[in-house]
């Protein structure tokens, strides 16, 4: 015989089932709202109410509270109600002017607002001036910089390059090759005080210079390996010398595709000639502004955060070690390719 009072059916809709069971699969939404979700749909899968509050860790009480709550006001039940509290003091008009005093004027004697200033223009409290950015996403104090490229054939060149990057072509190399250039070797004139438990690293802001060194790298997009050399100066000079130490190391029935941007050491003359006698050479040239399309400033990217802006150094070969022994790809590649013997200021 039934104990208790017998429960009110429990009978889902399609649309009400797959609207559940998209809240009960949230990773973003709330866990009270996820777990009633479960609520329901167990329930109307026949398990009862102390099974469920057992699987929750949750009273009986309130598992029957938003079985109720599903039964009377459907999925719109689930969702908390309003709460009572202050009643606003700003209003929507309010609100309004800010925005568009933020976006459309700048203040006087300023190039951009702050909150204090525009609390005052706006008569409202900077807290609540606060609040309001947050809640617009509204950052004057910060810019982006950004720069589009006036290449007439930009389209054509991405679809090329990125072209290059998905479906390399059979018996080819496809290396982007570049340069960074007026690396200095900093050295810090006091010590670096170590990072400890409650305070950060500490560095003097003056240094010393003692010199700057060049590196040239290519980068295999298919392994990912680097074939890196520093050089004293950045001329094509030195480029083309970087050029002909990696086409020694290439067995020759390999084709060659070059990706590299249009500064003017990689286009004089001599280089051109240079390539021209080597018809296997084929040289893929970024759009203007759009060194970015080239995966080897990346690789530079990683050197300059890991290596180089924190570093301190007594003497540009310090520097070229410290480069050679923090990014050494073949360790991290063995199945190289074999002409890639030494990728850091070896020799092939």
């Amino acid at each position: 015989m039934a104990i208790g009072r017998p429960k009110t059916p429990l009978n889902l809709t399609d649309d009400e089932r797959s609207q559940l069971s998209s809240l009960a699969r949230s990773r973003t939404l709330s866990h009270a709202l996820v777990a009633r979700a479960k609520v329901v749909l167990w329930s109307a899968e026949g398990e009862s109410n102390s099974q469920i509050a057992a699987r929750l860790h949750w009273t009986k009480a309130t598992i029957g509270k938003w079985r109720q709550r599903f039964v009377k006001y459907r999925v719109t039940g689930l969702y908390d109600e309003l709460r009572p509290g202050r009643p606003r003091t700003i209003e929507d008009e309010q609100v309004t002017a800010l925005l568009k005093r933020t976006l459309a004027r700048k203040p006087a004697g300023g190039t951009h607002w702050t909150v204090r200033e525009a609390a005052r223009a706006s008569g409202i409290s900077k807290s609540t001036v606060h609040r309001v950015f947050q809640a617009f996403a509204l950052q004057p104090h910060r810019t982006r910089s950004f720069k589009l490229s006036t290449d007439p054939f930009f389209v054509e060149k991405v679809r090329d390059i990125v072209g290059l990057y998905l479906n390399p072509p059979d018996h080819a190399l496809v290396l982007c090759v570049d340069e960074k250039s007026q690396i200095q070797a900093l050295n810090r004139t006091q010590p670096v005080l170590p990072m400890g438990l409650g305070y950060v690293e500490g560095v003097t802001h003056n240094y010393v210079r003692h010199g700057t060194t060049t590196l040239f790298a290519a980068l295999d997009i298919a392994t990912g390996a680097v074939f890196t050399e520093c050089k004293p100066r950045h001329r094509h000079q030195e480029f083309l010398s970087f050029l002909r130490r990696l086409d020694r190391c290439i067995p020759e029935p390999l084709d060659v595709h070059l990706i590299v941007d249009t500064y003017a050491t990689h286009k004089p003359r001599r280089l051109r000639t240079w390539l021209a006698l080597r018809p296997r050479y084929h040289v893929h040239y970024t759009p203007t502004y759009s060194s970015w399309l080239n995966q080897v400033e990346r690789w530079f990217g990683l050197i300059t955060q890991r290596a180089l802006r924190r570093g301190s150094f007594g003497s540009v070969k310090e520097l070229i070690e410290k480069i050679v022994g923090e990014f050494h790809p073949a360790e991290d590649h063995p199945t190289l390719f074999s002409y890639f013997r030494d990728t850091t200021l070896g020799t092939c």
